[in-house]
C-alpha cells in the first residue's frame, strides 16, 4: 500500500496591504507635508515676509528671508547680525492687519502662514544688533557714524545719506544724533538700516535678548534677490563691552583675605591625606 502523500499544512499567509486609492493619498500627504512644515518652522528654520522699508536696502518689502531659529541655543546675537524678535510693549507696530479680513481670508493667511508664505505677526520685527550688553552706543562723528565702545563704525548697508542731518519727523526716530546708551545686561540695542524710517532702539528701547526669534541669513524669494544677509564685518575692530559674556555667570571680585583664610584649611586637608596614604 503505498503511502498517502498529504499537503503540508498552509503557512500563515501574508496579509496583503489595501493600497490607497489616489483621492485618498493626497489628502493624507497633504497632512504630512503640514506637519512637516510645522515642525520645521516651529524649532528649525521660518521663512518671514518683510513688510516695510525700515530694512531697505538690505531688505526690501516683499523680500522673504529665512530665519534660523536653532543659532542662538548655542550661542549668543553678536553685533551686526539681523535679528527676528517680539518687539516689546512700547514698539509700535510697522504695519497693521487688515481688521475687516472675511474667514476664508484668515483661513488662507493661517495656511500661508504656516508654510512660510504669510505675513508676519504686527509685534515681530526685524533690526539688526548695533550694541549687546556692556556696549555704549551714540551717533556720530562728523561723517554720520555711529560709535560702538569709542569705536566709529563703517556700516557700507545703510540707506545711502540716512546718516545725514535732518529735523527729527515726530513720532519718529531721528536719523542722527541721539545720547549715548549703555546696554543692560540680558538686552539689545537694534536699528533699522534705513534709519530716516526705522522705529528702533533710538526711540523704543532695548530688546530683551529673550526676545529674539532668530537670524536673518538669506533672501530667498524672489530669486532675482537671492543673497545672504551680512553680518558683523563692520563691528570686527569693536572692544568688549563693560560687562560679563552673554548668558555667563558673574565674574566676582577676588577677596585676598578670603584666600588667607582658606590656605589653612587646604594645608590641613592635604597633611590629612598624606597621613592616610602612609598608614596604607
Amino acid at each position: 500500500m503505498e503511502p498517502v502523500n498529504r499537503p503540508a499544512p498552509a503557512g500563515p499567509q501574508r496579509r496583503q496591504r489595501r493600497r490607497l486609492k489616489l483621492w485618498q493619498e493626497i489628502p493624507l500627504l497633504l497632512v504630512i507635508a503640514l506637519g512637516v512644515a510645522f515642525l520645521v518652522q516651529t524649532f528649525l528654520f521660518r521663512a518671514y515676509y518683510i513688510p516695510s522699508s525700515s530694512m531697505e536696502d538690505t531688505l526690501i518689502r516683499g523680500d522673504r528671508v529665512l530665519v534660523n531659529k536653532v543659532v542662538y541655543r548655542f550661542g549668543d546675537p553678536e553685533r551686526g547680525d539681523v535679528v527676528v524678535f517680539k518687539g516689546p510693549p512700547n514698539w509700535t507696530p510697522e504695519f497693521s492687519a487688515d481688521p475687516n479680513a472675511s474667514f476664508f481670508s484668515k483661513v488662507g493667511s493661517g495656511l500661508s502662514d504656516l508654510v512660510g508664505l504669510g505675513t508676519p505677526g504686527e509685534k515681530d520685527f526685524i533690526k539688526r544688533v548695533i550694541g549687546v550688553p556692556g556696549d555704549r552706543v551714540s551717533c556720530c562723528d562728523v561723517k554720520g557714524r555711529i560709535f560702538v565702545n569709542g569705536t566709529p563704525i563703517d556700516e557700507p548697508y545703510v540707506t545711502k545719506n540716512a546718516n545725514k542731518d535732518s529735523p527729527k519727523t515726530p513720532g519718529q526716530c531721528g536719523p542722527r544724533q541721539f545720547d549715548e546708551v549703555v546696554v543692560e545686561p540680558g538686552m539689545l540695542f537694534v536699528m533699522g538700516d534705513n534709519r530716516f524710517v526705522s522705529q528702533d532702539s533710538r526711540c523704543r528701547g532695548l530688546v530683551p535678548i529673550e526676545n529674539v526669534i532668530g537670524r536673518a541669513g538669506t533672501v530667498v524669494w524672489p530669486v532675482s534677490r537671492w543673497d545672504s544677509i551680512s553680518s558683523s564685518d563692520p563691528f570686527k575692530d569693536v572692544p568688549a563691552g563693560q560687562t560679563q559674556a552673554l548668558g555667563g555667570d558673574p565674574v566676582l571680585p577676588v577677596d585676598p583675605v578670603g584666600l588667607a583664610m582658606l590656605a589653612p584649611v587646604w594645608l590641613a586637608r592635604r597633611n590629612t591625606a598624606r597621613s592616610r596614604r602612609l598608614r596604607a
